[in-house]
């Protein structure tokens, strides 16, 4: 049996926060581009009307990619990192 010469990517989408009609900003990353993450960890903090939302991998593997800056805006569904999962 081959393996995967793809590793899977997993994206992070900003959850529906209860936060209607704020606007959510990435506060802070908390993982740079290319560190190795497990499962649960926190990746980034996001913030809406006062409250901080932690964002946690989806996966245990690598982050690959951070799609947002700090301080950029953000709404519930948009895709702001990429994670490669590990095999």
């Amino acid at each position: 049996m081959q393996k995967d010469a793809h590793p899977r990517r997993v994206p992070l989408a900003v959850p529906e926060c209860g936060v209607l009609g704020l606007p959510l900003r990435v506060s802070l990353w908390l993982v740079p581009e290319g560190a190795e993450v497990l499962e649960g960890d926190r990746v980034v903090e996001l913030l809406g009307g006062g409250a901080t939302i932690d964002l946690e991998s989806p996966v245990t593997g690598r982050l690959r990619a951070q799609l947002a800056d700090e301080d950029d805006a953000v709404m519930p569904g948009m895709v702001i990192a990429e994670f490669e999962a590990a095999p």
